[in-house]
C-alpha cells in the first residue's frame, strides 16, 4: 500500500459525522498531508486568479472561501493534537510546517492577479445584489488582502513575506519554550510536615503524580490543578515562595528556553509589519478590526475601570494584610506568594466558605450534567454520548448535540485532565467550522480542553468553584461554535472580532452565582444531597470577595499587552523593567525582583490576543449588561435566551458585533451593570 493510500487525510473520513479518525492518524501522516494541502490550495488559487471570465462574487470571493479543504482538514486535526497531546516529534513538525504555511498564506494575499480580481468585485460592492452575509464576506476578504500587504509595492511585499514568516517562527518558538520549561519543573516533597494545610484531595493527587513519575513522596507542578491549591492552602511559606518564583521564572532562566529575546523579536517584527502597512503601532494596525477600533478606546475603558476598582483593591489588600498580621502575630508584608493563602483564610472567616467545603458538591460528572442541562433549559439543545467517535487520547469523551427539534447540531469533544504534552490552562477549539455548501448545512465539531483536578484511587474528580466557572466559560465558547448558523466557515461560530469573542463565554459564568442554578448542579458525590441553601447564599455573598483586586489584576495584563503593542520604535531595552513600568498603575501586590510574566504570557505572544487582552474586560462590560436582561426577565427565560441565540450565538461574524448586540439588548452596553454586579455601585 502506498503512503498516500494509507494516509487518512487523503480520503473521505469513514467515521461518525466525518470526524477525524484520530485512532488511525499517525504522526508521520501530518507532514505529507500538509504538503499536499498546500499544493492543492496553490493550484486552486491559481485557477481562481487565472480565470479568464470577469471577476464576480461567486467565481472569486466565494471560490476563494471554499478553497483549501485538505489544508483545513489536516491543520485542524494537527493543531488540536499539538496543544493537547504534544511530543517532541509533533513540535519538530510544527517548526518545519510553520514557514511553509506562512509562505502559502503570503502566496495568496500577495498574488497580484488574485487581488486585482478581489478588488474588482469590491469596487462594485454597492451595486451588487449581495445578502448581508455575502457583503460581510466581501468586506472581510478585501480587508484580509489589504492588511496582509496586497496594496504594497513589490519591494514591500517581499519585506512583508520575510517579516510574516519570521513572526510565525518566533511565536511558535515562544509557545514551545513555555511548554518545555513548565514541564521540566517538579517540586517533590518527602516529609508530611511540608504538606501542612493542604486538603487531602490535593495531597492524594500529588502522591499519584509522584507515583506516575516513579518517585516516592508528593509531587507538585506548575499545572493549575497542582499550583493553584498549593498557593491557596500550603502553610509552608517558603515552599509557596519557591513555587511562585518557579512559575514566574518560566521562559526567564537565561537558558535554551529563555523567551526574552523572543519577546523583543516578536514585538519588533509586529511593529515592522504595522509600519509597513502605514500604522504607527501594532495596536493601531490590529484594532481596526475590533469593536474598540483604536488604542484610545482601550485606554479610556481601562482608565474608567481603574478609577472605579483600584481604591477598592487597595482596601482589599489592606484588609488581607491586617488579617495576616493578626493571624501570625508578627510584622511582615503580604507578598505575591502570600496573597491566595491569606485571602482564602480571610474569606473563610468572613463567609465561612472555601473550596474544600464546596468541592464535594462539585463532582465533575454531575457538574457537566448540570452545565449541559443549562444549555437545554436555555436553548433546548440536548447531548448524547457517542463512544464510537475516534479520539486523540483516552481521556477525551465525545457527544452528539441536537437542537430542540431533534436536528443534529454538532459534535462536542471534552478533554478535562492534565498530562504531559498538554498545555496548561483551558481553551475551546474548532475541529471543524460550520458552513453551507450546495444547500447542505455542514455542522461543526468543537473541543473544550481543561486541566481539572484528576480523580484519585479514592475520589472522583471534585472541582473547585473556580474550575466550575472555567467549565462554564469554555462551554460558552463551545455554544458559540456549535450553534453557528451561517453560510461561510470564515464568518462562522467564534470567527468574530477578538473583543467580542468572550461575550458568549463570560456570560455563562453569571449563572454560577445564581441560587436556582447552583441548586441544580451542586450535589454531594457521597450522600447525593443538594448543596445546602445556606452554603449557596455564602457562595453568592462571597462572589465579590476581592473583586477590586481581581479587576486590577486583569487590567494589569491588558495594560502590559497594550504597552508592548503600542510601541512606535523598535525595542531593545530591559524586558523586566518594561513589564514593571507597563502595569505599575494597576499593581496592588509588591513587585518581586527577578520575576517576569511576559516570558510565559502565551495569550499575547503566541495565542492570538496581541493588542487584544483588554477584550476580557471589554467583554465583562458586555456580559454584565447582557446578563442584566436575563435578571430582569428570569435567568432561564426562554424569550431572552432565544434572542441571545438568534442575535449573538448563531450569527458568528456575519454582521457588525455592535449591531448584533444592540439588536439583542436594545441599547449599547453600559459599564453600570458591571459596577453593580461587583458591588462597586448600588
Amino acid at each position: 500500500m502506498t503512503q498516500a493510500a494509507s494516509n487518512p487525510f487523503f480520503s473521505k473520513y469513514k467515521t461518525p459525522f466525518e470526524t477525524p479518525p484520530f485512532n488511525k492518524i499517525k504522526t508521520e501522516h501530518y507532514e505529507p498531508a500538509f504538503d499536499e494541502g498546500i499544493k492543492q490550495l496553490a493550484q486552486e488559487v491559481e485557477t481562481i486568479a487565472g480565470n479568464p471570465r470577469p471577476a464576480t462574487f461567486k467565481n472569486t470571493i466565494e471560490a476563494l472561501e471554499y478553497s483549501g479543504k485538505l489544508l483545513t482538514k489536516v491543520s485542524s486535526a494537527f493543531y488540536n493534537v499539538l496543544s493537547a497531546e504534544s511530543n517532541d516529534e509533533m513540535m519538530e513538525i510544527s517548526e518545519r510546517i510553520s514557514p511553509k504555511l506562512s509562505e502559502s498564506s503570503n502566496n495568496i494575499y500577495l498574488n497580484e492577479k488574485l487581488f486585482a480580481r478581489v478588488k474588482a468585485v469590491y469596487e462594485q460592492k454597492d451595486k451588487l445584489p449581495l445578502s448581508t452575509e455575502e457583503a460581510k464576506l466581501l468586506e472581510e476578504t478585501y480587508y484580509a488582502f489589504s492588511v496582509r500587504g496586497a496594496n504594497l509595492s513589490a519591494e514591500d511585499k517581499a519585506k512583508y513575506r520575510e517579516l510574516s514568516t519570521e513572526l510565525s517562527k518566533l511565536t511558535l518558538k515562544f509557545d514551545q519554550n513555555v511548554l518545555k520549561d513548565e514541564n521540566r519543573y517538579e517540586l517533590l516533597l518527602t516529609s508530611e510536615d511540608q504538606l501542612a494545610g493542604l486538603p487531602q484531595g490535593v495531597i492524594d493527587a500529588a502522591a499519584l503524580k509522584a507515583k506516575e513519575k516513579g518517585k516516592t513522596g508528593w509531587m507538585f507542578t506548575l499545572s493549575a490543578p497542582s499550583y493553584v491549591p498549593f498557593m491557596r492552602y500550603a502553610d509552608n511559606r517558603e515552599l509557596r515562595k519557591e513555587l511562585y518564583l518557579a512559575n514566574m521564572a518560566v521562559g526567564n532562566k537565561g537558558d535554551e528556553y529563555d523567551n526574552k529575546e523572543n519577546i523583543k523579536n516578536i514585538v519588533n517584527t509586529r511593529l515592522a509589519i504595522a509600519r509597513l502597512m502605514g500604522y504607527n503601532s501594532f495596536a493601531e494596525y490590529t484594532l481596526k478590526r475590533r469593536m474598540a477600533q483604536k488604542p484610545e478606546a482601550v485606554y479610556e475603558l481601562t482608565d474608567k475601570l481603574l478609577a472605579a476598582y483600584k481604591p477598592v483593591a487597595v482596601n482589599e489588600y489592606n484588609a488581607v494584610q491586617g488579617f495576616a498580621l493578626g493571624m501570625e502575630k508578627k510584622n511582615f508584608d503580604i507578598m505575591p506568594w502570600d496573597w491566595s493563602y491569606y485571602s482564602e483564610k480571610l474569606k473563610d472567616v468572613k463567609f465561612n466558605i472555601n473550596d474544600e467545603m464546596t468541592r464535594p458538591y462539585f463532582e465533575l460528572k454531575q457538574v457537566q450534567k448540570g452545565v449541559f442541562g443549562l444549555a437545554t433549559q436555555l436553548y433546548g439543545i440536548t447531548f448524547k454520548e457517542n463512544k464510537n467517535i475516534p479520539v486523540y487520547h483516552p481521556d477525551v469523551n465525545t457527544y452528539e448535540v441536537y437542537d430542540a427539534d431533534g436536528k443534529f447540531l454538532s459534535v462536542l469533544y471534552t478533554d478535562f485532565f492534565p498530562r504531559e504534552g498538554k498545555q496548561s490552562g483551558a481553551w475551546m477549539n474548532s475541529v471543524k467550522e460550520q458552513y453551507m455548501e450546495n444547500g447542505k448545512d455542514s455542522r461543526p465539531q468543537v473541543v473544550i480542553v481543561m486541566n481539572f483536578t484528576m480523580p484519585t484511587d479514592t475520589k472522583p474528580s471534585l472541582l473547585s468553584f473556580d474550575e466550575v466557572n472555567t467549565l462554564l466559560h469554555e462551554f460558552g465558547h463551545a455554544l458559540h461554535g456549535m450553534l453557528a448558523k451561517g453560510t461561510y466557515a470564515s464568518l462562522s461560530g467564534t470567527n468574530v472580532y477578538r473583543d467580542f469573542v468572550e461575550l458568549p463565554s463570560q456570560i455563562m459564568e453569571n449563572w454560577l452565582t445564581e441560587k436556582e442554578f447552583l441548586d441544580q448542579i451542586a450535589i454531594h458525590y457521597q450522600t447525593g444531597e443538594k448543596i445546602p441553601q445556606e452554603m449557596v447564599q455564602k457562595l453568592v455573598d462571597a462572589s465579590n470577595f476581592n473583586t477590586g483586586y481581581q479587576c486590577c489584576r486583569q487590567l494589569s495584563f491588558g495594560m502590559l499587552d497594550m504597552a508592548w503593542h503600542t510601541l512606535t520604535q523598535p525595542f531593545d531595552g530591559d524586558v523586566t523593567k518594561f513589564e514593571k513600568n507597563a502595569w505599575s498603575a494597576a499593581s496592588i501586590l509588591p513587585e518581586v525582583d527577578g520575576t517576569l510574566m511576559s516570558s510565559s504570557f502565551g495569550h499575547i505572544f503566541s495565542g492570538g490576543y496581541a493588542a487584544g487582552y483588554y477584550g476580557y474586560k471589554w467583554a465583562e462590560v458586555l456580559d454584565a449588561d447582557a446578563f442584566a436582561a436575563f435578571k430582569e426577565a428570569g435567568i432561564f427565560n426562554k424569550e431572552v435566551a432565544g434572542s441571545f441565540y438568534k442575535n449573538i450565538l448563531s450569527k458568528g461574524g456575519t454582521e457588525d458585533p455592535m449591531e448584533l448586540y444592540i439588536r439583542f439588548r436594545g441599547q449599547k452596553p453600559e459599564i453600570n451593570a458591571l459596577l453593580k454586579r461587583n458591588g462597586i455601585k448600588n
